[in-house]
């Protein structure tokens, strides 16, 4: 008898056949992973290696407010009340908060603007999931590359202080990380919000959010200065847990509480990835 001639199986998105599946690969749908994040990131990296100072130039903004608000205005309003209950200095007080916006700013308008940019105009996205890698390659490799921006702000910005002699306590060496921490979280939510933008226009509440965090989450003045209601409300917000973070850090106040924001970032991070994850795959395979 004759035997029927059958194609061979067609390899979908993210097939891996020259390897071994990742355990994530088992988890994630294959068409929405391909263990290729990284091509993102080399991307970006070869784009931006001529416009480099563009690139850093996010890092002086807080360091200005550092010389301004620490050394200027610090000289009036010598000491405050820090994380411990303790007065401390008004320019140690600042200089950690400044360092968690230094980190939320580069993560934000790299994960915004720029996506945005990829995504509705120069149709990269379009490109990109026409190969192996899938929406979550995607989320996962932009949100990398807005993470290292923000980190490269925080490292320049911790030289900085420590040049300076702010940083008073061996935990310090954790601001990094911690900085980094907060860079991913506020990048995989602008990625995220990016997703739901239709126009330029929209990212005037960008800056909407972004300016009250900045000036209200205990930036510039200890939570006691606000009344009861309000305390709950500013201990909600993002950037609060970043900068009780790093304060607790660079202060040398560390206890158990600091788990707390730890984890806050973490879960900002994970839902952001999930949503950016999910409404690309709706926006761009359907």
């Amino acid at each position: 008898m004759a035997h029927e001639l059958t194609a061979p199986p067609r390899p979908g998105r993210g097939d891996q056949t020259e390897q071994r599946p990742s355990p994530l690969l088992r988890i994630v749908p294959p068409g929405l992973y391909a263990g290729r994040a990284r091509m993102l990131v080399e991307r970006s990296f070869l784009v931006n290696r001529r416009s480099w100072l563009a690139v850093v130039s996010g890092f002086f903004e807080p360091l200005f407010f550092l010389f301004a608000l620490g050394l200027g205005f610090g000289t009036l309003v010598s000491t405050v009340t820090g994380p411990d209950g303790q007065p401390m200095d008004y320019v140690a007080f600042v200089a950690p908060a400044l360092l968690a916006a230094s980190a939320m700013n580069g993560a934000v308008y790299d994960a915004t603007i720029n996506i945005f940019h990829k995504m509705r105009y120069a149709k990269l996205y379009d490109a990109v999931l026409s190969t192996p890698l899938g929406p979550l390659d995607v989320a996962v490799g932009e949100t990398s590359w807005a993470l290292l921006r923000g980190g490269l702000y925080a490292a320049g910005f911790v030289v900085v202080l420590l040049g300076m002699g702010l940083v008073s306590s061996a935990w310090g060496l954790l601001a990094l990380p911690a900085a980094l921490l907060v860079a991913f979280a506020f990048a995989a939510v602008g990625m995220a919000a990016t997703t739901f933008m239709r126009s330029w226009q929209d990212f005037d509440l960008v800056n909407l959010a972004v300016m009250p965090l900045f000036l209200f989450s205990t930036t510039f003045y200890p939570l006691s200065v606000y009344p009861r209601p309000l305390r709950i409300a500013v201990e909600c917000l993002p950037l609060y847990h970043g900068v009780a973070l790093l304060r607790g850090l660079v202060t040398g106040y560390v206890h158990w509480g600091l788990l707390g924001h730890v984890l806050y970032l973490v879960l900002m991070a994970v839902v952001g990835l999930l949503v950016a994850t999910k409404r690309i795959a709706r926006l761009l395979l359907r």
